[in-house]
């Protein structure tokens, strides 16, 4: 019995290692890999393409935290990952809300709200590219309408305006998702006798739909978050980081420093650095959002 118990058990571990196994070894090739050439580099001085480099020690970290174009793009990343996080969530449920009601279209609907997440993000900002900076300018000034007759893509404060619409409009549908499977979980029953007590759509909102999907609150605020500060493809396809370096996120310095500049070792640090950053605020977010859950 015990025999037939050991060798059920080491098939099943077996099974498990050969599922896995792909998973993990693809995980330590192209994330840990990669993650400890980038940290050994940051300490060296290495532009890429010549064969030998030499250590340097952290000075391409100091030189990193007193660059003032560093310093920028953090302070713009930031701002873009409040408006994102802020807008994803907010916006998000509200369509899950809006798309859990006995809609006869809602099954369309939640297709069509989600369709855009599959689309590629560079295809997405060359696509809008397009349509912000041609099309949109064209029509404004066929139609007479003053606000489109402008290239956004041109200034400052319109530019950073329609990343968020773009960023908005294709990224929103995944949050939804994640909601909608929140509040499907929510009993029934729950609200039907919350009703009947005598409350509110108000009351039943933030007495009992808040708290029961707390669960789906902390997953949405961990990747808004992440992914807004991670944020690349639509920033280097949709603005090239314009006007005038105004939109650039983190992400995107990065990119320009390792391949435009031939500064691997400087990017690297800066990547170290924009990596700690990402880890700790994710985790305190987490933290805080579970002990919530907790409380609850």
């Amino acid at each position: 019995m015990n025999t037939d118990r050991t060798t059920l058990k080491t098939k099943n571990n077996l099974i498990y290692t050969v599922f896995v196994a792909p998973a993990i070894l693809l995980t330590i090739l192209f994330v840990f890999v990669p993650l400890f050439i980038g940290i050994y580099y940051s300490f060296r001085d290495w532009n890429g393409i010549s064969i030998s480099s030499h250590f340097v020690g952290i000075r391409n970290y100091s030189n990193a935290l007193s660059d003032k174009a560093f310093v920028g793009t953090i302070g713009f990343t930031l701002k873009y990952a409040l408006v994102m996080v802020i807008s994803y969530n907010i916006l998000g449920l509200m369509l899950a809300i809006l798309l859990n009601r006995n809609l006869k279209l809602k099954g369309i609907l939640r297709a069509v709200y989600f369709m855009p997440i599959v689309i590629g993000t560079a295809t997405v900002g060359y696509l809008w590219n397009f349509i912000i900076g041609t099309f949109m300018p064209y029509m404004g000034k066929t139609v007479g309408i003053g606000i489109f007759e402008k290239n956004w893509l041109a200034y400052p404060v319109t530019a950073f305006l329609s990343l968020v619409i773009v960023s908005l409009w294709q990224g929103t549908g995944y949050y939804m998702i994640i909601y909608l499977a929140g509040l499907q979980n929510v009993p029934s029953d729950i609200l039907e006798a919350a009703k009947i007590d005598g409350a509110g759509a108000k009351a039943c909102f933030f007495k009992i739909i808040l708290p029961l999907i707390r669960p789906s609150i902390t997953i949405c605020l961990f990747l808004s978050i992440v992914n807004s500060l991670k944020a690349f493809d639509l920033n280097y396809s949709l603005t090239t980081g314009g006007p005038y370096g105004t939109t650039k996120t983190i992400a995107y310095q990065i990119f320009l420093d390792a391949f435009n500049a031939d500064q691997l070792s400087y990017a690297s640090a800066k990547a170290v650095i924009f990596s700690i950053v990402i880890g700790i605020v994710a985790i305190a977010q987490v933290r805080v959002t579970r002990r919530k859950e907790v409380e609850m």
